[in-house]
């Protein structure tokens, strides 16, 4: 009886230890299970941000797209300009990129600038040219008459 009673104890010992390791792996089944939903849930939430992004994307092409189908021609062309400054606005992300911009419009407002005050001074020296040579066209047109 008592080999019985010791056969009968490794055999709940060894269920016990097939129940354990069954737990354990309904254990890993579930945190892998969890696992997995924790990453769809945050892959759904990233593809509906991604969707809701390109939804409003579509709303502002197309609010643009009817803004410039009711502008006038010249002012189109004034609109689209505006709206690809607005787009290289928006594409700065840092402030250095900010800065770089900046800088670089600076540099052109100044040059455009100098290119104006050249452009004005050749203009007011053309002028000046233009109404010298009309004055002595006026003075050789006079003397002609006069000697005639």
């Amino acid at each position: 009886m008592s080999q019985e009673v010791v056969t009968w104890l490794h055999e709940v010992k060894d269920l016990q230890q097939k129940v354990q390791q069954a737990r354990q792996a309904e254990e890993a089944a579930h945190a892998s299970a969890d696992n997995w939903r924790s990453l769809y849930e945050k892959e759904a939430r990233q593809r509906q941000t991604e969707a809701k992004l390109m939804q409003q994307t579509i709303e502002q092409l197309q609010a643009e797209i009817e803004l410039l189908r009711n502008l006038p021609q010249g002012s189109a062309k004034a609109a689209i300009s505006q709206v690809a400054i607005d787009q290289a606005a928006y594409q700065l992300q840092t402030p250095e990129e900010l800065r770089t911009k900046l800088i670089e419009v600076w540099a052109d407002r100044d040059r455009l600038a100098q290119d104006l005050k050249t452009e004005k001074a050749e203009h007011a020296q053309t002028r000046k040219n233009l109404t010298m040579a009309l004055g002595d066209t006026v003075d050789m047109l006079t003397k002609l008459k006069s000697e005639n």
